[in-house]
């Protein structure tokens, strides 16, 4: 049962809380948060909200329109586990104060309308998102940028470029390095000792267990130096966008437990395998799985490859809000599992979208899109991938013909035929300008979000990483 208002107060004090934090998301998909003492937060907070600066937030307002209100959604009430004192934390939709209307950039209220707009149509009364997001679990991160240098430095005690190194368990010990690395691109997935850091998955399993976030397997993946996976239990659209902030708050907090730092960059190691966030999804329409038909390919309904169809077609505009970074495109080339290629399959992971075949059942027919990664705000890129189905099944397009074979194996002739995956973000911002009157349908994303999207997208990522030189110039043009 979902709480209420005073099912929260009430939790406050059998709980003995002492502090109240509320947190909201900003456009990009940083979750912000401030706190507020427990002896000042009444039932009242529910429908009167609680102001702050939003010109201080990526994305939001203009100086001279700052004030606004967060309205607390009791249903996302749990209490931290990372805390020092009991502390109730509440996610919050984002309200203008003097229209009195939901904020239209809050990525939160894209997802609430999403799912409304789903309804509205009639296909389905449901859309599940189940994530994977893989990430980094590293001992040193290090990085700068002035005028006249510009560096990092990343490191892991499970790197194979540390197969070498002379390594000091203790102070006092001598030189020892107990000699297992993962190998590149063979981290998936041996067992201990070679996985170094399979108590600390475990430990976030358990972490995010104790704030209702369901898990279904953790493991290693394939790149060295800490690449992980953890996969949470699909849920509804909105609700999944939350567990996505919340999953990314306790892999952190928990590798700080341990003197470690997490990263969900798509692509912090050179020539290894990047960090994806594939995305299963499915219509339900009451008990029906709209995705099912027994006996077609993959055992798939009309309106499932209609949905594919318009993942497909619409995929170019997509990626500006599933891999929407300039290292998403690191990641997004051939040779490391990428799914660059825009074509379909059953169990052929190569492909921008996937259809699993573990089982044959209704209940678990689902397609996975493999093109996302975790640097996504998930409010925005899966409401934007329901938006793009949607638009497939209404309009009925049929994608290419599934394709089953190794498409890195294939014939220059024949893959020329394969469409591509766009290499880069501004490629993807050029193509979200001219596709995205699907996304407008329902008022669900806004002509002025999408706009403020491609402005922030260009300047302050793409011309940021455009203009500074790149240490690898040094190397390949100093001596000109």
């Amino acid at each position: 049962m979902k709480m209420k208002a005073n099912d929260v107060v009430q939790l406050i004090k059998e709980k003995k809380v002492k502090a109240v934090d509320v947190r909201f998301v900003d456009l990009p998909g940083l979750w912000q948060h401030f706190t507020v003492s427990a002896r000042e937060f009444s039932a009242d907070a529910f429908e009167e909200g609680l102001g702050f600066d939003g010109s201080s937030i990526r994305g939001f307002q203009a100086i001279q329109e700052s004030d606004m209100l967060l309205m607390p959604d009791p249903a996302t009430a749990f209490l931290d586990p990372f805390a020092t004192v009991p502390t109730v934390v509440l996610i919050c939709t984002v309200k203008d104060p003097v229209t009195g209307l939901a904020y239209s950039r809050d990525p939160r209220y894209v997802a609430i309308k999403a799912e409304n707009y789903l309804k509205s149509t009639g296909i389905a009364d449901t859309a599940y998102f189940g994530p994977e997001p893989e990430f980094f679990i590293l001992d040193d991160v290090r990085f700068g940028q002035s005028y006249n240098h510009g560096f990092y430095y990343i490191d892991s005690s499970e790197g194979f470029w540390n197969s070498g190194r002379e390594e000091r368990p203790a102070a006092s010990a001598p030189s020892q390095n107990p000699g297992y690395k993962m190998r590149y691109k063979e981290g998936y997935f041996p067992v201990p000792p070679m996985d170094s850091i399979q108590d600390i998955r475990t430990e976030m399993m358990l972490a995010l267990e104790e704030i209702g976030i369901d898990v279904e397997v953790h493991h290693h993946e394939v790149a060295t130096a800490g690449q992980c996976e953890i996969d949470m239990r699909f849920d509804s659209l909105t609700s999944m966008g939350d567990k996505l902030l919340k999953f990314k708050y306790v892999i952190k907090n928990v590798a700080r437990r341990h003197n470690k730092t997490v990263t969900l960059m798509p692509k912090p190691i050179f020539q290894d395998n990047g960090s994806g966030m594939h995305v299963h999804q499915s219509l339900w329409k009451g008990k029906k799985n709209v995705f099912f038909e027994k006996g077609t390919y993959a055992d798939l309904s009309k309106n499932a490859v209609y949905y594919i169809g318009g993942i497909l077609k619409h995929a170019p505009a997509l990626l500006a809000f599933c891999a929407p970074t300039t290292n998403s495109y690191r990641r997004l080339v051939p040779g490391y599992e990428a799914p660059i290629n825009l074509v379909y399959s059953q169990r052929n992971r190569s492909a921008a979208v996937r259809i699993p075949l573990y089982s044959r059942s209704e209940k678990s027919k689902r397609v996975e899109v493999r093109f996302p990664d975790a640097a996504a705000n998930g409010y925005l890129a899966f409401s934007a991938m329901l938006m793009a189905g949607l638009d497939g099944i209404q309009k009925k397009i049929t994608p290419p013909a599934p394709m089953d074979k190794d498409l890195y194996d294939l014939p220059a002739e024949d893959l020329a035929k394969v469409a591509k995956a766009p290499g880069s973000l501004n490629e993807v911002l050029d193509a979200l300008e001219n596709d995205h009157e699907f996304l407008l349908k329902g008022d669900v994303f806004t002509p002025d979000l999408i706009e403020m999207w491609l402005d922030y997208k260009r300047t302050k990522e793409v011309d940021a990483i455009r203009l500074r030189p790149h240490p690898w110039e040094f190397a390949l043009y100093f001596d000109i």
